[in-house]
């Protein structure tokens, strides 16, 4: 399993080294391919990464978390502070779009690409110490957010343009690797990951919503429909 993880932290960061060279996006037709992600994305959030939430919280609720131990649905509150918490920054970073203020210079360029930094560290930390059931459900989990980062690297690109091929790229790439590493090196209490695990589970909705999800004009629903049913079944027969 340490082995597979590996390969599949090279493989995410492949991706976003890719992001630039990704041409097939402008040939394939885009409205089709974010439908299709979008169909995997959802069917991933609701069949896996929901009932593993829930699992999430058992195991909180078990532990002495210190200052929260008084409140109740800690792993909820965790997934609501991330889905926020990028809300919060893609509204910034939409304001600073349509003022033009995004480029390498800017601090919200900056600060855009740290969040997903930590975005990124944390799937690569929990790819390693997340506790799958089985081979494959690192593989679902590997599949579910190789496409994910795929639409997200395209939104990025036209978000930040060239300075996202100049620098972000190579940011993000890092940053997979680096959680991959820390995670290979320390061992986190199990309520403290399962903490990460509620926060990434927030900020994935969110942006699963946001960036695979197409505006209903530009949407195929024949291939949203595809996508969330293959997916599915998959999962539902692992």
């Amino acid at each position: 399993m340490i082995i597979l993880s590996l390969l599949f932290a090279i493989g995410f960061a492949a991706i976003h080294f890719s992001a630039k060279y990704m041409a097939f996006i402008s040939r394939v037709s885009r409205s089709r391919f974010l439908s299709f992600a979008g169909g995997i994305a959802v069917s991933y959030v609701f069949v896996h990464l929901l009932p593993d939430l829930n699992t999430h919280q058992q195991v909180l609720e078990k532990a002495d978390n210190g200052v929260l131990q008084f409140v109740e649905n800690h792993a909820y509150l965790m997934a609501l502070f991330g889905l926020a918490l990028f809300y919060g920054l893609e509204n910034a970073v939409s304001r600073a779009t349509k003022d033009k203020q995004t480029h390498a210079g800017s601090g919200i360029f900056w600060i855009h690409i740290g969040i997903f930094f930590f975005y990124n560290m944390l799937i690569g930390y929990l790819l390693i110490q997340e506790e799958f059931e089985h081979v494959m459900g690192m593989v679902f989990y590997f599949l579910a957010l190789s496409v994910h980062f795929v639409t997200v690297d395209q939104s990025m690109r036209e978000t930040h343009q060239h300075v996202y091929d100049r620098y972000g790229r190579w940011i993000l790439t890092a940053a997979v690797l680096v959680g991959w590493s820390i995670g290979a090196v320390t061992q986190l209490e199990e309520a403290l990951i399962s903490m990460m695990f509620a926060f990434l589970s927030g900020a994935l909705i969110l942006n699963v919503l946001k960036e695979e999800l197409p505006e209903e004009s530009d949407s195929s629903f024949g291939a949203f429909a595809t996508g969330l049913t293959v997916y599915s079944i998959l999962l539902l027969v692992a």
